[in-house]
This record gives C-alpha cells, structure tokens and sequence, in this order.
C-alpha cells in the first residue's frame, strides 16, 4: 500500500512576534509567505474565519507559493458560530466559491464549533448535507458531548474528518472518520501558548505513523503562536518523523 503524505504547517504565518525567532527581523510584510514555504508545506488559514480575503489576495497567496503547497481555510463564524451551521442563506456557497481561487491548493476546509454547541444530530446531519463531497471538510468539536461513536459513523458516512485537537482540558481522540486525518495543535498545557515537549511529539508521531502507513493524508497545524512555538514544534515533528 503507498503511504499517505503528511503535511504540517501551522495556522496562520504572520505574526509579529516571530520575527527575530523564525524570521529575519528585517524581512518585509511581502515577503513573509515566500519565506514560510520554504520550512513548510502548508498553512492553516484562521483569519478567513473572521473575514473572506479579496480575489487579489487569494492570487497573492497562490502566486507566491511554490506548485504543491496547501492551504487549509477555516470557514466563516457566521456559519459555525453565529447560524451555527443552520439557516445559512448563501454563506456557505459565498465561502467555498471565495476559496476555489486558490484551485489546486485549496486543500482541507474547517469548521470549528463554538465551546457552547452541544451535541444535535439532527443538526450536523442537515449541515453535512450540504458539503460537497469533491472537497476535504473537517469539523472540529468544542463540546465533549459530541465525541461520541454516533457522531464519528455519521462522519463516515459523509467522509468528512473529525478534527483530533490537543488541548488542556479537552481529550485528545485519535478517531478516524475520513480518508485523510486532521490534527490542530493548540498547546498541551496553556492554550495557545504552551511548547510541546520532544516526548510528547514522539507520541504524536507514532499516531501518525500508523495513519500514514494506512495509505492516509495527514495534516498537523500548530496554533501555539505564542513566542513562535508553533514553528518550533512543527519544525521539531518533521524531523522527528523524517528520522522515523
């Protein structure tokens, strides 16, 4: 069987306090993703969960990126937080047709639910529905009531991806529902700015490996932005798995 790819970025590349620990303290705004993608093969795209980015912008990213980098987008809080996946008008047609600017890079599109959101089947099957099957879709859960083996057959059914997330407080579940895995990397002990240790990461890579072995495409995102530890990890992870 041929062994499924594995990319690993981190979720979003600009961030201020990376200069000096990624990269160069005198690099330009411009030149930032051009820099990025020589470390990494894909991002994770937060900021489109706040606002969709013009066409102009999407063809920025597009042109300053080598062929095969990817790009994983997180969808609209107006359709996960605000319509909590009901009652969506047009808003997911207007995202998904934003993000096909980006064509072959358009990789995984991410829908994370808002911490309050317990579990409704009957909700996420009516959601589910609507995802064209031609594209990777993940849904991250923020809620324990919702990992369940109900909801995880209900995800294969439609082969979307139940999102695995490392976080304090919330378990860490290794379940595959599609026919690729999706791993989110929020900082093991504070949120968002905590370091993962080479011991944990080792344990992460083993996961993986059993993934990969499976003929699956993985992708791993660091968010642990703070004092440019999502690169460290995410950089520390492939060499880990480049040894292995």
């Amino acid at each position: 069987m041929k062994k499924g790819k594995c990319l690993i970025g981190t979720s979003g590349w600009y961030y201020q306090h990376w200069l000096g620990r990624f990269y160069p303290e005198d690099i330009s705004k411009d030149k930032l993703l051009p820099y990025f993608a020589q470390s990494f093969n894909t991002v994770e795209l937060n900021n489109t969960f706040y606002h969709l980015p013009k066409g102009p912008t999407v063809e920025g990213w597009c042109k300053k990126t080598p062929e095969d980098f990817v790009f994983a987008l997180k969808a609209s809080r107006f359709i996960t937080h605000i319509k909590r996946l009901a009652n969506l008008g047009d808003s997911l047609e207007v995202f998904l047709e934003r993000t096909s600017l980006l064509n072959a890079k358009r990789g995984p599109l991410l829908y994370q639910l808002p911490p309050s959101m317990k579990k409704d089947r009957k909700r996420l099957v009516s959601f589910l529905k609507k995802l064209p099957r031609k594209l990777r879709s993940v849904v991250e859960f923020r809620h324990q009531s919702w990992l369940d083996d109900e909801i995880f057959k209900l995800l294969r059914r439609y082969n979307v991806a139940h999102c695995i997330v490392s976080m304090p407080d919330f378990p860490t579940v290794f379940e595959q529902t599609a026919d690729f895995v999706y791993i989110r990397m929020h900082g093991g002990s504070a949120l968002y700015r905590s370091s993962y240790t080479d011991k944990e990461l080792k344990g992460v890579a083993s996961s993986l490996n059993r993934f990969l072995k499976k003929g699956l495409d993985v992708y791993v995102y660091f968010n642990n932005d703070a004092y440019g530890y999502a690169v460290k990890n995410a950089l520390a992870l492939k060499d880990i798995l480049r040894v292995a």
